[in-house]
């Protein structure tokens, strides 16, 4: 693995939860985010494509236990919701090879994008702490943020809260 110092440090701040402040454009809750990733299956995922649907944009590290830990409930929760996708960003500094070689032994059933954490999203502010989750509703705005990990029954119970309320 090639980890320099600097990494180490990032990594120590998003464990800690100093990461990086807020900025302009951030996805707080009620915005409208744009995210355009390649994907690590050649494909792009565009969130302005999944109008009409819920997407959960999950922030992960593959050094993040809590986040190793979730792929396989938000696999589960992509393949039995016809009405949510997840999306993974991971967001850290890590060798496309690496990154692939962990998914071997960790698949996800989603689409995964590589986020260099030097260079964060436009739309979203780096994450405070991973794994960060946000719950994009079928109009495109952030319905719900998680900071931890999250589960599909935490997702769901958000989904329906939102169905109910609107």
């Amino acid at each position: 693995m090639t980890r320099n110092v600097p990494a180490l440090f990032l990594a120590l701040l998003l464990v800690v939860g100093g990461g990086f402040g807020p900025r302009a454009g951030a996805a707080d809750l009620g915005a409208t985010p744009a995210l355009s990733v390649a994907t690590l299956d050649g494909g792009r995922f565009e969130l302005a494509e999944h109008r009409g649907q819920w997407v959960v944009v999950n922030f992960w590290a593959t050094w993040c236990p809590p986040c190793i830990k979730e792929i396989p409930d938000l696999t589960d929760f992509d393949a039995r919701r016809d009405d949510a996708r997840v999306i993974g960003l991971a967001f850290e500094e890590i060798e496309e090879s690496e990154l692939r070689a962990f998914l071997e032994k960790h698949p996800a059933g989603y689409p995964i994008a590589h986020v260099d954490p030097y260079e964060p999203l436009a739309d979203f502010a780096a994450p405070r702490g991973l794994p960060m989750t946000y719950l994009i509703d079928p109009q495109g705005r952030v319905a719900r943020k998680f900071l931890g990990p999250v589960t599909g029954k935490d997702l769901d119970a958000a989904i329906a809260a939102a169905d109910d309320d609107g």
